[in-house]
């Protein structure tokens, strides 16, 4: 081989080293700008909210006797039963949505033999009931009338209620695209005020529903919400 050949073959190795390099850097260029385009993201979250009234109301009640006789003390509560019952279904409360316990007997002078305080009576007897109804209303009414009302007729009642909304599922889907959409809302805002355009989603997480009181004092309407947290690509 004659220099000059050589020489051609070294020129000739070169220029092929040179393009080599060169698109070897362009494919590195286009793998980091197509890498960092699709690390061109933005977290957004929608929120879902509303106020729902309970469709279900808890109310529990308590009442006892104290006596010496133990079967007319029983009497005595059978009797106070009835009343209540009676009351608690003339208020709208259907017989099968009122649940009784059965009565708790307790030996007063055990309880007490070593205290100071004697009690007057040797025995006492305390009866409850627990009503489960769909009927919100008519508990709000006897929350607010039913102690003063029995204490007419010398019972002394103690009562506590509790309310639930259990429509959840027929509220989620029109919540959950409430929230997509709210999210999108926000990040059509970020795209627009920094030049992009939203493209397809990268991820999506639903957060839990939750079921609360209004407020401390309006336990009977609930706050439902919910809130979405997506990532879309940006263009």
């Amino acid at each position: 081989m004659t220099e000059n050949q050589k020489h051609g073959n070294k020129v000739l190795a070169a220029a092929i080293l040179a393009v080599g390099l060169v698109a070897l850097g362009f494919c590195l260029r286009s793998g980091i700008v197509k890498f960092k385009s699709m690390d061109d993201v933005v977290d957004v979250k929608g929120l879902s909210e509303r106020q729902v009234p309970a469709d279900k109301a808890i109310w529990r009640v308590s009442f006892g006797r104290q006596g010496n006789d133990l079967a007319s003390l029983q009497s005595s509560v059978d009797a106070n039963t009835k009343v209540v019952k009676d009351f608690i279904k003339r208020a709208g409360i259907a017989e099968t949505e009122i649940f009784e316990s059965s009565p708790s007997v307790s030996n007063l002078e055990d309880q007490y033999r070593y205290s100071n305080n004697r009690p007057d009576y040797k025995w006492q007897i305390n009866q409850s009931m627990t009503i489960s109804t769909k009927n919100v209303e008519a508990i709000r009414n006897l929350v607010k009338t039913a102690a003063t009302e029995m204490l007419k007729q010398g019972i002394i009642l103690s009562d506590w209620a509790s309310y639930e909304f259990t429509g959840l599922n027929e509220l989620k889907p029109e919540m959950i695209a409430e929230a997509t959409a709210n999210a999108r809302s926000a990040a059509q805002k970020f795209a627009d005020d920094s030049g992009s355009s939203i493209g397809k989603i990268k991820t999506a997480r639903q957060g839990q529903f939750s079921i609360e009181d209004l407020d401390e004092t309006t336990d009977y309407i609930k706050k439902v919400r919910v809130v979405t947290t997506i990532t879309y690509y940006l263009k």
